[in-house]
Order: C-alpha cells, then structure tokens, then sequence
C-alpha cells in the first residue's frame, strides 16, 4: 500500500511540474481524450493551432496511461491538483464517471467532447452529433446494399454514448430496408481484441456480408483481418473516421465509404471555446450547451481530396 501512495504522489508531482513552468503568469488548458489512438493526432494538430493563436495560455494534451475510467479519472484529480483552469475530456464511460466529472467541474472549467455527459456539471459539449453521423452511415449501407444485408458491428465500448447514439443513428436510418445489424462485438478499446472479434465472426457467422466499424480502429481491424482470411471485396465495410487504412480501403472499393469527425476542430475550437469562458464570454454557448462540429461523409469520389485536406491540418 506504502508503494502505491509513493507512486501516486510522484505522478501527482510529476504532472504538477508539466503544468507548473508557467503557471505563474499562463493558465494551463488540457485536453484529455479516451485513449490512446492516432484517430487523436488531428485533435493534437488543433491544440497545437490554438496555441500560436493562444500566447497568454499554456495548451497541453494528455493521454491517460490506459483506456479506463479509473485511470483517465486519477489524471484529471492530478491535472486539477497541479493548477489546471480548464479541461477537454472524452470521458471513457460517462455513465460511470459522473461522479468524478461532477467534482473536477466544480474545480475547474471542463468541457466533454466526442462523448457527452450532460447530466454532470461540464460546461458545454463540442464534437459531432452522433446520432446524425450514423444516419450519414445508414445511407451509406443503403448506396452500398440495395438488396439488404446482415450487418456485425464492431466497436470499443458500447456503453459509451457516442457508441450508442452511432449505432442508433444506423438502425434509424436502414429501418424499413432488409438491412440488419445482427449483433454488436465489443473490444474495451484493444485492438487485438478487435481484429479476433472479426476473425471469430468470418468463423462462427459465414451469413454476415456486412461488418461495421464504430470506432476509429474497427474498420483498419477488420480490414486487416478480412484481407488475411481472402475475403475483401466480398464484404460490405464501412463505418466512421478518417484511419489511413480506411481512406486507403475506399480509394481501392474495399471500403464502401466512411463518415468523419472533425477531431482537429475539437482541439483547435474547444481551446478557444475555454479562452473565452474563463475571459468571462460564454455568449457563443447555445441554449443546450451543444456545440456540434459537424460531419462529413467520405466515398472513393472524394477521398483523395479528403486525405489531402487532412495532411494539411496535421502538418504533414
């Protein structure tokens, strides 16, 4: 027990001198995503844009060690305790981490972005509507599938919100088609995981022509894992986010088509959104508190102007 306080406090210390340099004259500003995932270079590249136009404020981004609600909770109380003003969070699983997002938001300014908790005393939401993002991947499925189809879904964690809303999105719009999602496979966000739940279903369920990826690493597994088996092109993919693997499946017609998010605006527009707030403007906050950046549907059409588009924002 000894050792685990002395580990605690030295992650305690070392967070609160990452965040100290400047603290006696900048406020710190951090954002926290749910994972570790390149799907969050782009929100990276926004944080970064934000701090050239941001001098007076010290922007950081920080990846909790691992993908759980426990571990992403005890960075924000260290975040909070070493002097943060303000914090960007896509919270691991907001249902159980109401709690926690209650107390950090009553110590410091915190927004939620990529998955929402509006029952907890964040300021505002920035990020996608998730529900209309997977009506945009209903009528791919629709373009993709006109006889119908029997869907897998595949996704990190389906408690989450932005994984239910997606696929709430989906089954709204293909309802009344002879498309069908069979079955949804979680993975807790390990992508070993992902790639053997698509593996298990090319063995265990040979009627599935259509797999969906809800995450920004499902569609790269099953893409891995399809093309192992000899089975790309023979199964309809598609789902959300912009992985290379995904825009490089689309360009050769093995992935019918993807929805993305704009991650970059969410780093970029949420660090300013938490300027103004602590400026003492809030008048830009809709009335619901959401502030949606909106989505935008990727087909082999338009791809190669995407990915373009997409190495400029990242710096590359």
């Amino acid at each position: 027990m000894r050792n685990v306080v002395v580990v605690g406090l030295a992650t305690a210390l070392l967070v609160a001198t990452a965040l100290g340099a400047n603290a006696a004259d900048k406020k710190t500003l951090v954002f926290v995503p749910n994972g570790a995932s390149d799907f969050w270079k782009a929100a990276e590249a926004g944080v970064k844009k934000a701090q050239e136009e941001l001098p007076n404020y010290d922007l950081q981004f920080k990846y909790p060690e691992q993908s759980a609600a426990a571990v992403q909770e005890r960075l924000m109380d260290d975040l909070v305790a070493a002097g943060a003003a303000g914090i960007i969070v896509s919270a691991v699983d907001p249902k159980t981490e109401s709690d926690a997002l209650n107390r950090i938001g009553s110590h410091t300014l915190l927004l939620t972005t990529d998955s929402d908790a509006p029952k907890t005393s964040r300021e505002a939401y920035i990020g996608s509507s998730n529900v209309l993002a997977g009506n945009q991947v209903g009528e791919l499925l629709k373009k993709a599938m006109p006889n119908g189809g029997k869907c897998m879904a595949y996704v990190g964690l389906p408690g989450a919100d932005n994984a239910r809303e997606r696929i709430e999105g989906i089954k709204e719009t293909i309802k009344g088609t002879k498309i069908e999602i069979v079955d949804i496979r979680a993975d807790d966000i390990d992508q070993s995981r992902a790639k053997r739940n698509v593996e298990d279903t090319l063995t265990a369920n040979p009627d599935i022509n259509c797999m969906l990826g809800i995450y920004s690493y499902n569609i790269p597994q099953i893409y891995q894992a399809l093309k192992e088996a000899g089975a790309l092109g023979k199964i309809t993919v598609t789902g959300f986010d912009d992985d290379p693997i995904t825009l490089g499946g689309i360009k050769e017609g093995t992935v019918a088509g993807t929805v993305v998010q704009q991650p970059y605006e969410w780093g970029y527009q949420g660090m300013k959104a938490m300027a103004k707030i602590l400026e003492g403007d809030k008048s830009f906050i809709p009335a619901n508190k959401l502030m949606i950046i909106p989505t935008k549907t990727v087909e082999k059409s338009n791809v190669d102007e995407y990915a373009a588009q997409l190495k400029k924002l990242q710096g590359k």
